[in-house]
């Protein structure tokens, strides 16, 4: 018996899935939904160490094909559903979903409560993202290393650039959209954390709690579009220069640890906006962000270890 899968996904991800397997494929969206709201955590690091990033990354191209349209407007749905691998997103956008409509009031109080145990948790996995991702890498040469390196620097500086004042216009909240998701889908950089650079961080998640539709259809409508098109170049670079592309992820995300760093000189509005990174402050608190820290570090290698084992 065979089953017909896109041809934009890996070979890897044409085995047919069990119920239990899209359950699981929801409870990673779901993970990747919760870090996308929390300034200086990617999502797009959740997929990469839950395992599902390239298939992500390859299924989400097809909708910028010209073939898909044509097969759209035609309204040929049997063979729209043969294009698009369907199942795997209604199960990742089901637990995303979840996740920003659920989960948004309660990380924006843990973010504005607990800052400093929010982020050392982060830091922690983000570490153990670095060391168990750079292992696909199948062979560390000049090219992997500097591209690695390249990442590191980019992110580094990126994540140490300062919110700005801008407008609440419709055309820039869909501006915010297009370029927050493309960090959404690149690890180390994080999407929500692109909003507060742009001013609009707390602007979008009040919106979201309050269901504000008018700032949620700008911004969605703007995700999209930056979703297909970055979508589709990142499925190209990963097709041609797959070690290259890796490497370079696992540079954002180590440099992204700037930003995630748990002591800074002052938190003002939760992580909205935070002061420098300071040396380790030794309080009755040290103890337990060390103990989130490697708590959200070893949670990582269990989950790696995991999915080694069921592959």
């Amino acid at each position: 018996m065979t089953t017909h899968t896109s041809p934009q996904v890996p070979p890897e991800t044409s085995k047919p899935r069990s119920l239990k397997d899209y359950l699981i494929l929801a409870i990673k969206g779901l993970a990747m939904g919760s870090a996308d709201i929390v300034p200086g955590v990617s999502g797009g690091t959740m997929a990469l160490i839950l395992g599902i990033y390239e298939e992500l990354i390859f299924s989400l191209q097809i909708f910028s094909q010209k073939r898909f349209w044509q097969t759209l407007f035609k309204l040929d749905f049997k063979t729209l559903f043969e294009l698009v691998n369907w199942r795997f997103f209604v199960a990742v956008l089901l637990g995303i979903g979840t996740a920003v409509l659920s989960l948004a009031h309660a990380l924006e109080l843990l973010a504005l409560k607990f800052p400093v145990l929010l982020l050392s948790f982060f830091f922690g996995l983000i570490v153990a993202s670095v060391v168990t991702v750079s292992q696909r890498v199948s062979a560390w040469n000049t090219k992997t290393i500097a591209g690695f390196v390249a990442g590191s620097l980019i992110a580094f500086l990126l994540v140490g650039l300062s919110p700005a004042a801008t407008p609440e216009s419709g055309w820039f909240i869909f501006m915010c959209g297009a370029i927050a998701i493309c960090a959404l889908i690149l690890p180390g950089i994080s999407g929500a954390f692109i909003l507060v650079l742009l001013g609009k961080y707390q602007f979008v998640l009040s919106a979201l709690n309050q269901r504000d539709l008018d700032v949620i259809v700008f911004f969605a409508a703007g995700a999209l579009i930056g979703l297909l098109s970055f979508a589709r170049f990142l499925a190209w670079l990963f097709k041609h220069y797959h070690d290259l592309a890796i490497a370079t992820l696992c540079g954002f995300m180590l440099g992204s640890l700037r930003k995630v760093w748990p002591w800074k000189a002052y938190f003002h509005d939760g992580l909205s906006d935070v002061g420098p990174n300071i040396l380790p402050v030794f309080t009755t608190q040290f103890a337990l962000v060390i103990a989130l820290a490697l708590a959200g570090f070893f949670l990582v290698i269990l989950i790696e270890r995991g999915g080694a084992q069921k592959a």
